[in-house]
């Protein structure tokens, strides 16, 4: 289950995060993030985790490094 995501986020990132070019306000962004969460944690938080940087990823919010929590 955990690969089906990680193909369905690469997928994302070969097609429609190339022709919308590079907006990402955080570093890495948000598709690289939400892969290494489901490579390195729990689906459960995983999940959480990338919903929470997804909803970040706008104007009034902090940008810059935000790394995966070693967790």
């Amino acid at each position: 289950m955990r690969r089906f995501f990680i193909v369905l986020i690469r997928f994302y990132q070969y097609t429609f995060a190339a022709l919308l070019g590079g907006q990402c306000r955080f570093h890495p962004t948000c598709s690289e993030y939400a892969v290494e969460a489901f490579e390195r944690l729990p689906m459960w938080r995983a999940f959480y985790l990338t919903l929470w940087r997804i909803l970040r990823c706008q104007p009034f919010a902090k940008s810059g490094y935000d790394p995966v929590p070693k967790e």
